[in-house]
């Protein structure tokens, strides 16, 4: 492991007014983003959205990484340059989701995270192919009595293992224990599993010596779940999620890049921006690293027509900017 590669890459990446874009959906996921515009799922179709999206014109003053799909960092832009170059190129560093989906666990219907097998080989070719970090996902569903214990060790050690392997190879690993938003638990519930999941995590991360320093966490907010009555406001959602990583997270992790998972594109922007105004002395650098949120508006906006690339770029600029201000504080309603 080279510490000056994995300090430089965590340099590029931890920048005041920039977050990660996540461009990681599946095959399959892609596949439900391009039905909701009546598009079909084949590989040059989902070249051309990527397309859209990692050429937009002036991307690198609000994003400083993009995650990228295997399928992605082989494929080229429009004018025959590979993704991860072009990238490079504007000084936006290309990373790569490792993690191999979900498979059952247990009779619970929950669900662990595949992938740790030649993981390290796989990570040789993806630096080949340019790749400088990470991610791998896990996810907790919650109820009254999810997530089990089970799961919570299971994926939290997974996760610890994967680090260590990207660091012996070079890599940022991001860390991304997704608690979801579906449901209807109250946000006093989703901050009692956000603080066991993410006390779990760093245990295991500090049992693997996994250096903090050369990793990103990216969590989901503490939020009440999608179903609930009395959701939590913009303000109660922001003061919870502070307290929660200021119980949990150690100083020494130099950036949390929130999911916005499930949230719509506004209010994952709002959330964010709110938690820079209530507590600007935060340890780590708190940043963004929306995959849907950032990518929706443009989704509609081109619809699969290349008439439309110039307008649904410019929907993209637009959350990529707004959530660049809300990294700082300074977004507000009055920008939508």
């Amino acid at each position: 492991m080279s510490s000056e590669e994995l300090k430089k890459t965590i340099q590029d990446m931890v920048v005041p007014g920039k977050g990660i874009l996540a461009a990681d959906e599946s095959t399959g996921t892609a596949g439900k983003r391009l039905a909701s515009i009546n598009a079909e799922n084949t590989e040059e179709m989902r070249r051309q959205y990527r397309n859209l999206i990692l050429t937009a014109n002036g991307m690198e003053e609000h994003v400083c990484g993009v995650i990228l799909f295997e399928e992605t960092l082989s494929q080229k832009s429009d004018s025959g340059v590979l993704f991860p170059e072009l990238l490079s190129s504007k000084g936006i560093v290309p990373g790569i989701k490792v993690d191999k989906g979900l498979v059952d666990l247990n009779d619970n219907g929950e669900k662990f995270t595949q992938g740790l097998d030649g993981l390290g080989e796989r990570l040789e070719g993806y630096k080949k192919l340019g790749a400088r970090f990470t991610k791998w996902r896990s996810v907790f569903s919650v109820s009254d009595t999810l997530p089990s214990p089970e799961l919570v060790k299971r994926n939290a050690s997974d996760l610890a293992k994967y680090a260590k392997i990207c660091h012996e190879h070079g890599f940022v690993p991001i860390v991304e224990p997704e608690v979801l938003i579906d449901g209807s638990h109250s946000i006093e519930r989703s901050y009692e599993v956000t603080e066991n999941v993410l006390q779990e995590v760093f245990a295991a991360l500090e049992s693997e010596n996994v250096a903090l320093e050369h990793c990103i966490l990216k969590p989901s907010m503490v939020i009440s779940g999608k179903e609930a009555s009395n959701r939590a406001d913009v303000e109660t959602v922001a003061k919870e999620t502070i307290r929660c990583l200021r119980t949990t997270v150690p100083a020494t992790l130099p950036s949390i890049n929130f999911l916005s998972g499930g949230q719509t594109s506004e209010e994952s922007t709002a959330h964010l921006n709110k938690m820079h105004v209530l507590d600007s002395n935060m340890p780590w650098y708190v940043s963004f690293s929306y995959g849907r949120a950032l990518q929706e508006h443009a989704l509609k906006a081109w619809a699969g027509k290349q008439e439309n690339l110039e307008a649904a770029q410019e929907a993209f600029m637009k959350r990529a900017k707004l959530n660049g201000l809300a990294t700082l504080g300074k977004y507000s309603e009055e920008m939508e």
